[in-house]
């Protein structure tokens, strides 16, 4: 079996014990192509975010870094420009051919929380090496927002993969000739490029930026916050914005995006010859998003964008970033979408599920 891991094989990993839980997984924790990893009981305030590094453990970094520990239960602040390290409640017994990245959820991404998994002996956020026995360790540092966590949350996730199982450019093309990826012409060039929308059908409304100063968002809250009280909205009449340094933002693709049934994909990380920007901090597209029974209908991408160095030049229809399309092993039993109450699907511009609906 070569491809990512659709979920009928997740569960039977959770029971033969390739992925050991400290509670029993919950309704809704296996996804199409990943598994939601849950927050355990105590945080740890770190001056400053590591990796545990070769032959080395993340308890054994944490004597060195840890400020204070904070305890989850009944609920704690994780506070904004701060760094945290919270032990989660899945650890890993892979087998030798089987690998793992992780990332985070779409409301993670869209609440401008960086959050990634560390491991023991690991050199790379986010990415799982084959075989790894150990536990899983959540990195997380708000950046926008203050937030208030308890045990048991779901902020990112793990997606499992055998062999190689990404695509090429002609495969790509094949793909979208016989289920198109996009709604137009296809930019494939490593991977299935995306645009900006600066130009709406309707109105001038084109993004948000996040507000420096706001009050703590509790994350169990869904569409609970007034946007107003959180964000700025960012409009464009003529098809262009200038991007702050150090801001962060909300827009949207130009495309509406189609992920096939037997098929996942991956936001590819920031490249710097595309401009002093990063967009998209959650980037798992699951198999299914933007499709329906008759086929690739799409769904637009929402970008999660930070500006670094300098202030830049946004346009209309500029690429800003690329999917990485892979085969699943299997087609998923439940697809993203599917009466699986998935948050996103057939979104537009759209802030996370924690915001009344503007």
């Amino acid at each position: 079996m070569t491809g990512v891991i659709p979920s009928q094989t997740i569960e039977n990993m959770l029971v033969s014990g390739e992925i050991i839980t400290d509670l029993p997984a919950v309704d809704g924790q296996v996804q199409p192509a990943s598994l939601d990893l849950r927050l355990g009981t105590v945080a740890y305030r770190v001056r400053a975010s590591f990796l545990a590094g070769q032959d080395r453990s993340v308890a054994d970094r944490l004597e060195e870094f840890e400020m204070h520990r904070i305890d989850l239960n009944g609920g704690a602040v994780l506070e904004k420009g701060c760094v945290y390290v919270v032990p989660l409640m899945e650890s890993l017994n892979l087998p030798d051919d089987v690998q793992a990245v992780a990332n985070a959820k779409s409301s993670t991404g869209r609440l401008d929380l960086l959050t990634r998994t560390i491991t023991d002996g690991g050199t790379e956020f986010d990415r799982i090496q084959s075989g790894y026995q150990g536990p899983l360790y959540a990195e997380i540092c708000p950046r926008s927002f203050s937030v208030l966590v308890r045990p048991g949350m779901r902020l990112n996730q793990i997606r499992f993969r055998q062999g190689q199982s990404i695509l090429s450019d002609p495969d790509l093309h094949v793909l979208h000739e016989r289920s198109p990826l996009v709604d137009g012409d296809a930019v494939i060039d490593e991977g299935l490029g995306f645009s900006v929308d600066l130009k709406p059908a309707s109105g001038t409304l084109v993004g948000y930026r996040a507000k420096p100063h706001t009050g703590v968002i509790d994350l169990d809250n869904i569409g609970h916050y007034d946007p107003s009280e959180y964000w700025e909205e960012l409009h464009a009449s003529d098809g262009m914005i200038i991007l702050d340094p150090g801001a962060f933002y909300i827009l949207v693709s130009r495309e509406a995006v189609h992920i096939p049934p037997a098929y996942a994909a991956e936001m590819a990380p920031f490249l710097a010859m595309v401009g002093e920007f990063r967009v998209h901090y959650a980037g798992f597209f699951d198999p299914g998003f933007g499709h329906d029974a008759a086929g690739g209908a799409g769904s637009r991408g929402v970008l999660e964008v930070r500006c670094h160095e300098a202030p830049f030049v946004l346009e209309h229809g500029q690429v800003v970033g690329r999917l990485v399309y892979e085969r699943m092993a299997d087609i998923p039993d439940q697809l993203y979408g599917a009466g699986i109450a998935s948050n996103y699907q057939g979104q537009g511009l759209k802030l996370s599920k924690h915001f009344k609906t503007v």
